[in-house]
């Protein structure tokens, strides 16, 4: 498989969850509000041997000409938007699915139309439940009654490859992937294994639903990737998005 880590950049975000742009060359953390925890934001395309995959969205920021950074990002690795065949979506939290639609087109339209989305409807309806500012609804609507959406229900495996499970960890309705193709085992934690550095320590977190849990799938996952030999993907690692043993 070939992996591809899409960063939007590195960003701060306190209790006020806005995502502040960093720069790690002359910004310093300590000037940013207690608490402040610093991040990076990068959906990942996965490429098998049957898929394009896109692993999140992203914040949904746009380029100065109007286009979405995520689009951009996938052009400049070589990649038309248009190849994407399957979207899997961990959560719907704004900084994952900032970039589900698509502004460069008409309102209401998902930014990878011909591409199947996987979508768990439990985390769709808590989203609208919940709002903002976790969540933005207005940014999800396009998937509502997309033809391209397939909502999930539970755990379950995608074409015979690809295993989803409900964690209810980070949020109430995360789901984890595990993506297996050529004998290789990419494991994408989402929220619930965002850094290396939490995978290394018993670390519980104050923003997680339930963070005694998120700290126990984290420590399971780690003990397991290292025996099985996973590739992990750090959707919020500054430095590591990628990890193989």
């Amino acid at each position: 498989m070939k992996i591809i880590p899409l960063s939007e950049g590195t960003f701060t975000i306190d209790k006020t969850k806005l995502f502040v742009p960093f720069d790690l060359s002359t910004d310093e953390l300590q000037q940013r509000p207690t608490g402040s925890l610093l991040v990076e934001v990068q959906p990942f395309v996965v490429i098998t041997s049957e898929d394009v995959l896109l692993l999140d969205t992203g914040l949904g920021f746009t380029t100065p000409e109007g286009r979405l950074q995520l689009h951009e990002n996938l052009i400049n690795n070589g990649i038309n938007p248009a190849e994407i065949t399957k979207v899997l979506m961990s959560h719907l939290h704004k900084d994952h699915a900032g970039g589900v639609s698509n502004p460069d087109l008409a309102s209401g339209l998902l930014s990878f139309p011909q591409a199947t989305w996987y979508v768990q409807r439990k985390e769709f309806d808590f989203a609208f439940e919940k709002g903002f500012p976790s969540y933005i609804p207005e940014e999800l609507e396009a998937l509502r009654n997309a033809p391209q959406v397939v909502w999930l229900d539970g755990n379950g495996v995608i074409d015979g490859y690809i295993k989803y499970e409900i964690t209810a960890a980070h949020s109430p309705w995360h789901q984890v992937f595990w993506i297996v193709d050529g004998g290789e085992k990419v494991f994408f934690g989402g929220d619930d294994a965002p850094q290396l550095q939490q995978m290394r320590s018993r670390f519980v977190a104050k923003y997680d639903y339930d963070g005694k849990k998120c700290m126990e799938l984290r420590q399971q996952w780690w003990k397991q990737g290292e025996d099985e030999k996973w590739t992990f993907l750090f959707y919020h690692d500054v430095k590591n998005p990628v990890w193989r043993f």
